[in-house]
């Protein structure tokens, strides 16, 4: 700690050195920049300018950095890459970044352009020299100046007080004790010492076993520390992806789940992702552990809805994760949404699919990698083999290669924590984890009178959704009797979707912060019978269900069935909107916001998205710039939410206009159905999509339903509000609404 440390950081700003950038974005592709040396070399000599200018002498001057920004065509986040004047040419600019890239990201797509972002120059001053007394002095215990109260180690106590400028080289002060300059101080903990060494800074060493530093801490706190490192995986997982995937869906719209899971293959924590990803993740982990046996150096891949698959589009990448001897650490999965996967209809979600094959390509758990050798030939054969082939086979390809980097980050992640706190230690902590969750629901049961609470919600064609939840004490049973049977068309769920919608909904219960982990569904039994959340899958995707609709309509009705019996919120939209629109040469979908429903003591949120996803919106510069279409609109519905004495959310319009002729899908609910209300409440305003033609005519399209669209014709999506919440008193509502 020099003198003055905590002003403007005097002495390093004393022997900084002056430096002047000069950077250029390129945006052209590497092997399309064979004049590269001279465009470096003119760069070169504008930072030498801006040097010069500053009254930097000549002699001075060094250029002290050469950066490239480098990256594959289609990603949105590049890496640095330092180059030196010999390495001045594209061939040698790709090794290095291949290199960069292998350390990073843990390997290298072939066959794959790469795009430099921009260059950047640095030119710096020669640093100053800065010369420190090498011997060292005698150490001295110095006299403090007084002494004071000061609270160290739980206690109030006397310290003696130093004053900073009187301490001479040499001198040594065991803690507790405080240093005092004019601009800051210096607390030295019990354990620690400080010494003044020969250029007059502080230096601090831990010289007692039971410092701070090393003391033990309680159990709770290291397992909220625990599970902030696990969360640190999932969430390192994510970022990894995001940052090294090809698609809209995921580096913008962020429609993919990561999760570590125990070596049972149970849930352990997530990083805030998709719902209703998460909680079936563990399934699939555990159906693909008894369809594969799993060796280190193993990555599997699967859609299957049979293997705890939610819908097709829905791309799983499992690692097992061993320790360094060889033991079992657990797993880490990531869970990716492909906007294009073959079926019927370009976006891979078709309305009107009556079977698993005419909804995309079918991936049954496969070896992506076996014991470290990748295997992409047969995951490519798979893709394009299929009855209706995916019709980005290179960009599926290049999303998987970034699930696969998020997975290698994760799995050495989860490594070295095994080899900095031990193998036990990470499975007590895992286990501990899940013991917390089941502590907290069982508390969660209790508190509510036992008994049985029912509901009955109908899917906009009439299917019923029905459930029993039988409270005794601190368990439940959860019995989906008397639910519809087998949907003929594309909304059947999976009992790993029903399993996500379980986990949410006791997270709900649970109200306080804790990751989303099965610890929850330890106290519960769930009884699912054959029919719409529970279909058979024959080995031949032409006789199994069609299951699209089912992930992403089905599990949010669900989610409503579930919550009305409990009173905790009215009704939210219900529904993701889901719009895909495309053609054989490109795809686009999207998950469109809603109203949520109030509760006892708040309104429903206007405009987001609820219960069981949570993705974002493509910002309209992007949506435009890939694809033909333009955004007309983007409001509000006002007045759509439910009245009541907490009113619901309301819904939004969103207007698109089509350039080109292409296919167009959607797959919604609450449009006949409406969004209900709690207790005197009034149910939020459905759903409605229209398309409007360049002609003028208007044509509405049903909840799941399709059409062809010309150029020039638009598309009006309004999305359904949330219900209210208790029975509103007329002059207040009329207040709450701007009514005259």
């Amino acid at each position: 700690v020099p003198a003055d440390a905590g002003l403007l950081s005097a002495l390093g700003l004393g022997h900084a050195v002056i430096e002047r950038f000069s950077e250029r974005q390129i945006l052209q592709r590497l092997d399309r920049l064979p004049d590269l040396p001279n465009l470096v070399a003119e760069m070169e000599q504008a930072a030498v300018s801006l040097m010069r200018a500053e009254g930097v002498p000549l002699e001075e001057i060094v250029i002290r950095r050469r950066i490239a920004n480098l990256r594959f065509v289609g990603q949105d986040f590049s890496l640095d890459v330092d180059f030196g004047p010999e390495a001045v040419t594209p061939e040698a600019l790709l090794k290095r970044f291949e290199k960069r890239y292998r350390l990073v990201y843990g390997h290298w797509p072939k066959d794959r352009a790469v795009e430099v972002e921009s260059l950047r120059v640095i030119a710096s001053s020669l640093p100053k020299k800065f010369t420190r007394p090498r011997r060292a002095p005698s150490p001295f215990s110095p006299e403090p100046r007084r002494h004071q109260t000061a609270y160290f180690g739980g206690q109030w106590r006397e310290v003696p007080v130093f004053d900073r400028f009187s301490l001479q080289p040499g001198a040594e002060i065991r803690g507790p004790a405080l240093i005092f300059e004019k601009h800051s101080a210096c607390v030295v903990e019990r354990g620690w010492q400080a010494q003044v060494d020969p250029a007059g800074a502080l230096v601090l060493r831990a010289v007692e076993a039971g410092s701070p530093k090393t003391k033990q801490q309680p159990e709770a706190v290291r397992l909220e520390l625990f599970t902030n490192r696990f969360e640190s995986v999932a969430r390192e997982m994510g970022a990894m992806l995001q940052r090294t995937a090809i698609s809209t869906n995921v580096k913008e719209r962020l429609d993919f789940s990561c999760a570590l899971l125990d070596a049972d293959g149970y849930l352990v924590v997530n990083a805030p992702h998709i719902p209703v990803h998460l909680g079936a993740i563990g399934l699939c982990v555990r159906r693909v552990k008894e369809a594969l046996a799993l060796e280190p150096g193993d990555v599997v891949i699967t859609n299957h809805p049979g293997y705890g698959g939610s819908h097709l589009p829905d791309i799983t990448l499992i690692t097992p994760v061993f320790s360094p001897g060889g033991n079992l650490l657990g797993f880490v999965a990531n869970r990716a949404h492909h906007a294009e996967l073959g079926g019927e209809q370009p976006g891979s979600m078709p309305a009107l699919a009556r079977s698993l094959a005419q909804e995309g390509v079918v991936i049954p758990p496969t070896y992506l990698v076996r014991r470290g050798r990748a295997r992409w030939r047969a995951v490519r054969k798979i893709l394009v083999d299929a009855p209706f082939p995916s019709r980005a086979v290179e960009e599926n390809l290049a999303d998987i290669r970034a699930a696969l980097a998020a997975n290698r980050r994760g799995e050495q992640i989860l490594r070295k924590m095994a080899r900095d706190y031990g193998e036990e230690t990470i499975r007590h902590y895992q286990e501990a984890l899940k013991q917390k969750a089941e502590r907290k629901i069982r508390e969660a049961f209790r508190n509510l009178p036992d008994g049985v609470y029912e509901a009955e919600e109908r899917l906009d064609d009439g299917s019923p959704l029905r459930v029993r939840l039988k409270i005794e004490g601190d368990r439940a049973e959860i019995d989906f009797s008397g639910t519809a049977p087998v949907h003929p068309g594309n909304l059947n769920a999976t009992p790993a979707i029903v399993r996500s919608v379980i986990v949410y909904v006791l997270r709900l219960l649970v109200n306080e912060p804790l990751p989303l982990n099965e610890g929850l569904m330890r106290a519960v039994e769930v009884k699912i019978p054959p029919g719409l959340l529970n279909p058979d899958f024959p080995a031949d995707p032409w006789k199994a269900p069609a299951v699209v609709g089912g992930n992403v309509e089905t599990s949010q009705r669900l989610v409503d069935t579930l919550l009305k019996p409990l009173e905790l919120v009215a009704c939210s939209q219900g529904t993701m909107n889901n719009t895909v629109w495309g053609t054989a040469e490109y795809s686009y979908y999207e998950t469109v916001c809603g109203g949520c429903g109030a509760g006892p003591n708040f309104d429903g949120a206007s405009a987001v998205h609820s219960h069981m996803t949570n993705t974002r919106i493509t910002d309209p510069e992007i949506i435009e710039y890939r694809y033909p279409v333009r955004v007309e609109r983007f409001a509000i519905r006002r007045g759509s939410g439910g009245k009541g004495a907490h009113r619901g959310g309301d819904g939004v319009v969103r207007e698109i206009t089509f350039l080109q002729p292409m296919s167009l899908s959607v797959l919604t609910q609450h449009r006949k159905v409406r969004p209900y209300g709690l207790r005197g409440g009034e149910p939020g305003a459905p759903g409605r999509q229209r398309i409007v033609r360049a002609s003028g005519e208007e044509i509405d399209l049903g909840p799941v339903d399709g059409i062809q669209v010309q150029a020039g014709d638009r598309f009006i999506l309004e999305t359904p509000g949330g219900g209210g919440f208790g029975k509103a008193e007329s002059s207040r509502e009329q207040e709450r609404q701007g009514s005259p």
